[in-house]
């Protein structure tokens, strides 16, 4: 497997010209990768709580992946080591549909068999990102009173994981 690339090679959102369909013959892409978020609702999903404390984006970009995942990992453990499973609900409100793809360009001897350069440069996909837009949410942790600050300090961990400004916001339900 190869080395992965900066996500800001991927951070621009673009119009996606590739298409997933369960029709063979109309799909643009072949052999879409699978999405590494494991699961979008963490904790104690039937419990009602008081506070919403929210993620949300300053830009327009993209994120992948493998980032939304490694921010759900940081701050589900933060939040379930100190709280416990029952005290909080997190919730992924973005999914990755976008295909990102690659063309790669092969270098040395013997290459030039390979690489057919930019005449065909439609690009082999490699990974999925989510496009966020200016003001959507992109995380929310629901908990009591007593546990906002907890879930605070928990979001602001999502924040370094993104190559996006966000800010953090907290709703009072009911």
């Amino acid at each position: 497997m190869g080395k992965l690339r900066k996500g800001c090679c991927y951070r621009k959102i673009e119009p996606a010209y590739t298409r997933k369909s369960k029709r063979r013959e109309k799909s643009y892409v072949r052999g879409v990768p699978y999405s590494k978020i494991v699961t979008f609702d963490m904790g104690n999903l039937q419990a009602k709580f008081d506070y919403d404390v929210q993620l949300v984006s300053k830009d327009d970009a993209q994120i992948r992946h493998n980032a939304l995942e490694s921010a759900r990992v940081a701050v589900n453990k933060i939040v379930s080591t100190k709280l416990g499973e029952q005290n909080y609900r997190m919730k992924i409100r973005t999914y990755p549909h976008h295909i990102l793809r690659e063309n790669p360009i092969a270098m040395g001897a013997g290459a030039d068999r390979y690489s057919t350069g930019m005449a065909h440069s439609f690009g082999k996909p490699i990974g999925l990102a989510a496009q966020i837009h200016k003001g959507q949410v992109v995380f929310d942790i629901f908990v009591n009173e007593k546990n906002l600050e907890i879930a605070k300090k928990a979001i602001n961990q999502a924040r370094y994981k993104f190559s996006i400004r966000a800010q953090i916001l907290v709703k009072k339900l009911n």
